[in-house]
């Protein structure tokens, strides 16, 4: 079973990622900001995290960052959930290692399927 971080200050935001992600089997652990996402990314280290760029503390481009400098997270995937869409905000995502990058408003379907692109589509069964 796969681990899912959803770091987001919007408690509306992770219940909806929440809610979507519960059609797989994953272990869905929750962060409402930046510095509670980066400890919990380094304790529980999930398979997945979803990282809002911008949350109290932190912002998830800094989690980014910090989660990719440190080579105990090497095998973790990031992609981040953010309103941001200009092209620069997606490079300086790329930048500072995320994996992937979805914009706000978002499907639930374009979740999943950025999960599956992710994880692979064993993660959905």
């Amino acid at each position: 079973m796969a681990k899912v971080l959803i770091a987001d200050d919007q408690a509306n935001m992770r219940q909806l990622v929440r809610l979507t992600l519960e059609t797989g089997h994953f272990e869905i652990l929750e962060a409402p900001d930046g510095n509670a996402a980066l400890e919990v990314a380094r304790r529980e280290q999930p398979d997945l995290v979803f990282l809002d760029w911008t949350m109290p503390g932190l912002p998830g481009v800094e989690v980014c960052r910090a989660l990719r400098g440190d080579p105990a997270h090497d095998g973790m995937r990031i992609v981040m959930l953010t309103a941001r869409s200009q092209a620069d905000d997606r490079e300086a995502a790329r930048e500072v290692g995320a994996d992937d990058y979805i914009t706000k408003p978002f499907s639930p379907i374009e979740l999943l399927e950025k999960v599956r692109d992710v994880l692979g589509p064993e993660a959905l069964l």
